[in-house]
């Protein structure tokens, strides 16, 4: 692997314009052939698991489908609603509405028991996923009606206006994101590097390389549709490991530089780079990409998407950083060179380089583990075990509609919509499917189970009876009155699968049931999840444990990084617990507390953080690795690993984690979850993990921290006596 990236990066310190040139076309490459093909957008059938998917897809089949749907309410602006006008407008919102090509059909108006509220409900065609590409038409009718009827009040809801919104919200909310974080992240390289250039390069590599991944992400989503969040995780992840990966690079060549007072020439100095920390970086690259594609067993359209963002984007980073990166390093390189020798000429002394980076703060930071190592490694994993403790309060829910910002228009027609038809705010749908010559039979046991619920506080109205044209399928339609995320809707759904259902239309011999709708959906999904949570964690434990073993060829090494990849997720997530689980911090973070944690977001946490983890964890330990095969004592070498990679990983987790905070912004309540558990789960890495925990418990190990690799011991044997001074090189010869 080192030979190749050497061979990459001396091909492009020799040819620097040609690997400008091609970088820029493969980027433009990229997004042509993306745009041409567009992105394949996953469809309704694609998000269905369990027993409610089960119950969609029978319905489906026979046509019986859930449509989705939007509510127009018709209010008066001031006093009581004039009937007779609300009337009128509400027929002719119905002529209009029947009129487009979009909708199959409008209900009759309905007013609301206290006479204030009169609603026009609309069904449009074709499927859930893309009701929201034709809700504007619908937009348009309502406000011409309300154009037409100024003494009313004309509002619409519905799942796809929702949805139109939510995804609104989403953009302005990126759009936030990324302009916080390009000048923070680009203020944090400057104080890195003191030169505006210098601290340019990460972030054009990172942009450059986030346009592309977008690009091949729309190809990609031809092969595993695309669920709406692949931009997402394309922009959190490319910034942050975009900038992490150059910044890796060009550390270590500022450090070579430096060290060489101006003796080699930058496309000496880029390969010397390129043999250290070009390795790790593709080493990192590699791990990040094999712990995401476990995700891929967990069977989730959202997930995969998850994945396969994440996968490209850090592909295309990688690639970056050993092609195109060099060349700029020549270029930048060779113009301070330019620049020294006219100093020179003047008589004046060369510029100094900014090299190691070494300072009070990183001295400060690496003191507890240098000189107490045993203490160190005991209080600092006491205080991660104490973080770990809310865990055992976790509530894990799928984020639905009920939680979704009251800041979108939609969203606050909805509540009204509720408050005003409280029997219309949850129906769930128990689907049978069973040979046509058995339809009086089911059809008299749907009815027996709506008799039965009817008794039941927890539903209420009238129960809905469908049948496909060949008599095969049945739908029973059975409301509750209360919202989908509330306690008492799971208990209805817990009343109709575990009595109801098998009482009745469950004895009928050779039929099959399942029971749908949004409270299913809500339940099913994160059981899903849970019973493919064994097999994406240990899949990822064990690879994890590859990498490490593969990049070190340590097995102490491997299991002290699972272990400790383990022990920051698990801290990281008790945190997010105890914010996001209670009130306190919902006027500090700008949020409801729904009292749960996002079904998606601690399995999403642990795949990617040990992804990331492994950037520090390659960096760091390789350090080490240098100064051990070059003879250096052990306890020294990790003091010297440790001195020269303490700057450039609490630099990199800054960076990472101000990409993280931004996404704290967002409205989106999963998505600032998502941001903030990773935001801390990367400073505890760095800060805490990186910095004391490891290097304490590599000082206490010794030699033994390598084992079974016998060349640590041999170049140990072979070096000079401790007491003489012993340079830290690198461990590979690069030619």
């Amino acid at each position: 692997m080192t030979s190749t990236t050497v061979r990459i990066a001396r091909w492009s310190a020799q040819h620097p314009w040609k690997a400008l040139v091609g970088w820029a076309l493969f980027v433009a490459l990229c997004l042509g052939v993306g745009g041409a093909l567009g992105i394949n957008e996953a469809k309704t059938a694609d998000y269905r698991v369990g027993e409610a998917g089960r119950a969609e897809a029978m319905a489906a089949q026979a046509g019986l489908q859930w449509q989705p749907t939007e509510q127009v309410l018709i209010t008066a602006r001031s006093g009581a609603l004039d009937r007779s006008l609300a009337d009128a407008a509400a027929r002719d919102l119905t002529a209009r509405m029947t009129e487009l090509p979009v909708v199959q059909e409008v209900a009759r108006p309905l007013a609301a028991e206290d006479g204030r509220t009169l609603m026009v409900e609309v069904t449009l065609r074709g499927e859930e996923r893309d009701a929201k590409d034709k809700v504007d038409a619908l937009l348009a009718q309502t406000e011409a009606v309300q154009k037409a009827y100024p003494r009313l009040l004309l509002e619409e809801t519905g799942s796809p206006s929702i949805s139109k919104g939510v995804e609104a919200q989403r953009s302005s909310d990126l759009a936030l994101s990324e302009a916080i974080t390009l000048p923070v992240t680009l203020i944090t390289l400057f104080a890195v590097f003191g030169s505006v250039v210098m601290a340019s390069v990460p972030l054009l590599l990172a942009l450059t390389s986030i346009a592309a991944a977008i690009g091949l992400s729309m190809v990609a989503s031809h092969l595993s549709p695309d669920a709406g969040v692949g931009t997402n995780v394309i922009l959190m992840i490319g910034l942050a490991v975009g900038v992490d990966y150059t910044l890796f690079y060009l550390k270590r060549e500022r450090e070579e530089r430096a060290r060489s007072g101006g003796r080699l020439s930058s496309e000496t100095l880029v390969e010397l780079a390129a043999a250290t920390s070009g390795r790790a970086v593709v080493l990192s690259g590699l791990a990040v990409i094999a712990s995401t594609a476990t995700l891929y067993l967990a069977s989730d359209v959202i997930f995969s998407s998850l994945a396969t963002g994440t996968i490209v984007v850090v592909l295309v980073a990688v690639l970056s950083s050993l092609t195109v990166l060099p060349a700029l390093l020549v270029k930048i390189g060779k113009r301070q060179e330019r620049r020294a020798a006219r100093r020179a000429a003047r008589g004046l002394r060369p510029r100094a380089v900014r090299g190691n980076g070494d300072g009070r703060i990183f001295a400060a930071l690496m003191q507890p583990a240098t000189r107490h190592p045993l203490a160190t490694l005991i209080v600092a994993t006491l205080a991660l075990l104490a973080l770990v403790l809310p865990l055992t309060g976790l509530k894990l829910t799928e984020m639905s509609r009920d939680t979704h910002s009251r800041e979108i228009p939609a969203m606050q027609v909805y509540d009204r919509l509720n408050d005003a038809y409280p029997d219309r705010r949850v129906t769930h749908q128990v689907v049978v499917r069973a040979e046509a010559d058995k339809a009086a039979e089911v059809t008299g046991a749907l009815r027996e189970l709506g008799r039965r619920a009817g008794s039941d506080p927890l539903f209420t109205g009238q129960p809905g009876l469908r049948a496909s044209q060949d008599g095969r399928v049945h739908v029973l339609d059975l409301r509750v009155p209360h919202l989908g995320n509330s306690p008492e809707a799971y208990d209805s759904l817990d009343h109709l699968r575990d009595t109801y259902v098998p009482a009745t239309a469950g004895k009928i011999l050779g039929a099959e049931t399942a029971v749908s709708g949004d409270v299913a959906r809500y339940a099913d999904y994160p059981a899903h999840q849970n019973g493919k949570l064994p097999l994406v964690l240990g899949t990822l434990l064990l690879v994890t444990f590859l990498m490490t073993l593969f990049a070190f060829r340590s097995v102490v090494l491997a299991l002290i990084g699972v272990a400790l990849n383990v022990l920051s997720a698990a801290a990281a997530l008790g945190v997010l617990v105890l914010v996001f689980q209670g009130t306190w911090a919902e006027g500090l973070l700008d949020f409801q507390s729904t009292g749960s944690i996002g079904s998606r977001v601690p399995l999403f946490l642990f795949v990617i953080l040990f992804g990331l983890s492994m950037d520090y964890q390659v960096f760091v330990v390789s350090r080490i690795q240098e100064a051990a095969l070059a003879g250096v004592p052990a306890r020294r070498a990790v003091l010297d690993g440790m001195r020269s990679s303490a700057s450039v990983v609490t630099s990199a987790a800054v960076v990472m984690t101000t990409v993280f905070v931004s996404f704290v912004f967002l409205h989106i309540i999963e998505m600032k979850q998502i941001g903030f558990v990773l935001a801390a789960a990367v400073l505890l890495d760095a800060f805490v993990i990186r910095i004391m925990i490891l290097p304490a418990a590599m000082m206490l190990l010794g030699e033994a921290s390598w084992w079974p690799s016998h060349g640590v011991r041999r170049a140990r044997h072979a070096a000079v006596p401790p007491s003489a001074e012993v340079p830290v090189r690198r461990a590979v010869d690069v030619r």
